[in-house]
């Protein structure tokens, strides 16, 4: 079996460590905080983010970069988006042997406009310690894979050797693995489906309910697809688990952070309440912000995350551009389907 080092003990790093250590793996878990790392070592819980749950004693906490990295060649980096940078260098600086990263979160840098894999290439800047960079993605909320619930996710790479080597390490009874080949169409769809998940929870916020997630939920997929065609993803990955799966399940479930978020903004609550009360990365939150500059860039017409962002950053109210929206010219829903999944990314909703 292999050592795995984990770096980001929130709950998806957690649970996901759990998978690895339950495969038989030698997991070294890295956080920031030692008082996280000495309750992950003496009492094996990491109740801030994953309360009740009982983690594998063969999980050793490391509150040291340098050892936690040590003699692992492969390391799961699950931290937010905009501490991916910050993080990778300081992975660089200890790191003395060539690994591959496999990298589990979801979301667009602002600005850059780079997705997760991008950010991490373009830190280690073709340096001979980086193999690959594999991406994990799929409807998996991090509560139901702790308790071993049956979760399917899928992993992805410009290496499909690399893919197929994190499939073995992450694949068992409970967390089935899927490869893709679709590495762009995996990370987009990843990180664009927070963005459709809070305004899913900002129209329930508002006294909506299933006729207007289910309204939401499909024309914010064909936005995504169109985006994801637009920057070279092939359009059936959106069908899939990084696709229509993660959409279904982050705005539908009550354990997504962004749907929460989003309800709260919905019921009156202003973005600086909603994420102090949190007390957890949104990731959707700056994922939007990013989405629209890019598809301001590439002239892709998305009204749902364009309405968003109004609503997030321009001071709109959530029930103004729900009407706003509503009242958009009609469309011929097949034609406009075809036009999404063929790379027509001019047509809108």
């Amino acid at each position: 079996m292999s050592k795995i080092a984990v770096i980001g003990a929130g709950s998806w790093g957690t649970a996901l460590a759990m998978v690895l250590a339950d495969n038989g793996h030698q997991v070294h878990l890295w956080a920031r905080r030692k008082e996280q790392i000495e309750e992950i070592n003496d009492s094996h819980t990491n109740s801030q983010y994953l309360p009740g749950v009982v983690l594998p004693e063969s999980i050793v906490g490391c509150h040291d970069m340098k050892a936690a990295v040590s003699d692992a060649e492969t390391i799961l980096l699950v931290v937010p988006t905009k501490a991916v940078r910050e993080t990778v260098k300081q992975l660089i600086n200890v790191i003395s042997q060539p690994v591959t990263i496999i990298h589990a979160s979801k979301g667009i840098e602002p600005g850059t406009h780079k997705r997760i894999s991008e950010m991490i290439e373009e830190e280690f800047n073709g340096a001979h310690s980086l193999r690959n960079v594999v991406v994990l993605s799929g409807p998996s909320h991090a509560e139901e894979v702790s308790l071993r619930q049956p979760t399917t996710v899928t992993v992805s790479s410009k290496s499909h050797h690399a893919s197929e080597l994190a499939q073995d390490l992450f694949m068992n009874q409970h967390f089935r693995v899927y490869t893709n080949a679709d590495l762009v169409g995996v990370e987009i769809g990843g990180a664009l489906k927070n963005i459709i998940a809070l305004v899913c929870g900002l129209t329930n916020g508002l006294g909506m309910r299933d006729n207007t997630k289910a309204a939401i939920m499909t024309r914010g997929l064909a936005e995504i697809a169109r985006l994801g065609v637009k920057l070279g993803a092939n359009p059936l990955t959106f069908a899939g688990l990084s696709g229509l799966g993660d959409l279904i399940v982050t705005c539908t479930s009550i354990h997504s952070r962004n749907f929460r978020a989003g309800q709260m903004i919905g019921q009156g609550k202003s973005l600086d309440e909603v994420l102090e009360s949190m007390g957890m990365v949104v990731e959707g939150i700056r994922t939007t912000k990013a989405a629209h500059e890019l598809a301001t860039k590439l002239n892709v017409d998305m009204p749902i995350t364009a309405s968003l962002h109004a609503v997030l950053f321009a001071g709109l109210h959530p029930k103004e551009a729900t009407e706003e929206l509503m009242g958009r010219v009609k469309k011929h829903e097949v034609e406009q389907l075809s036009s999404d999944l063929l790379g027509g990314s001019n047509i809108s909703n």
